[in-house]
């Protein structure tokens, strides 16, 4: 006897279900059924909608995928959080349950949100299997600068006086005028912003420079930004020798090779 007998017979019941988690912790529940669904505490909405392609998977190297297209709904997956990336990147979780009773789901694939792509109110989104991860190199290649990120385990550098809140009074194109200085030159140059308050809440901008009260992103947030609205300052590091040096006094950290010769050794000569 089958372990799932709703499987079985001339006419099954099954409903095919999709748990999404974001980043920031936001999940959400869809299903393909007519109705909502509840299942290990989460409601799943009915998103009749939602259809997905053949399911790829097999026991070899070779990446599992999976495309899901479906409408763009403001209680679920809207258009303008689809821009603004706050889906890039969620973790999926694909499986079918009985929906009379959906106590025991049967597991078809997961992985996390790639190329989203939107087109007259429907979006289609690939889902990229945990194989993916085997396509990345295995080795860091050397390189001159340092390949840690500030403050992680490798760099070592508390980052507990390194972030504070303030916010915005201005907006300039790409330059923040913020209610607060830095406390040293281009402090937040290489370093991260994370909106808090507005419009874009929830989501990070790399600041290019800093320069006093101002920070110059390297791109504008997708949605507007509004005076007051609250933003985290991380402080962000050239990743040169000197500056872990002189700045962090963190040599001992460093993760790169700027004394190894590479292929710019062919072009160097005497006086350049």
């Amino acid at each position: 006897m089958s372990a799932l007998p709703w499987l079985e017979g001339p006419l099954t019941t099954m409903a095919l279900c999709w748990r999404l988690e974001r980043r920031d912790g936001v999940t959400i529940g869809l299903t393909a059924h007519d109705r909502d669904l509840a299942v290990d505490g989460l409601r799943y909405r009915a998103a009749p909608g939602m259809t997905p392609s053949a399911i790829r998977r097999s026991d070899a190297l070779d990446a599992d995928s999976m495309d899901a297209s479906g409408p763009l709904t403001a209680g679920a997956i809207g258009e303008v959080d689809l821009l603004a990336g706050r889906w890039d990147g969620a973790r999926v979780a694909v499986f079918a349950v009985d929906w009379t009773d959906p106590g025991a789901p049967m597991a078809l694939g997961e992985g996390t949100l790639g190329a989203v792509e939107t087109a007259d109110g429907a979006f289609t989104a690939e889902l990229r299997g945990v194989a993916t991860a085997l396509e990345r190199p295995v080795v860091e290649e050397t390189s001159p600068t340092c390949r840690a990120r500030l403050g992680d385990g490798r760099c070592r550098v508390a980052m507990a006086g390194r972030r504070c809140f303030a916010r915005v009074v201005a907006a300039d194109e790409r330059r923040l005028t913020l209610d607060r200085v830095e406390p040293s030159a281009d402090a937040y140059g290489a370093g991260k912003l994370r909106w808090f308050g507005g419009a874009n809440a929830g989501l990070d901008a790399a600041i290019a420079a800093s320069d006093g009260a101002t920070v110059t992103l390297e791109r504008m947030p997708p949605l507007a930004v509004a005076g007051g609205d609250l933003v985290e300052l991380v402080e962000g590091c050239d990743k040169r020798l000197e500056s872990c040096a002189g700045r962090f006094a963190n040599a001992v950290n460093f993760r790169g090779e700027p004394y190894l010769p590479g292929i710019d050794l062919l072009t160097r000569y005497p006086g350049a």
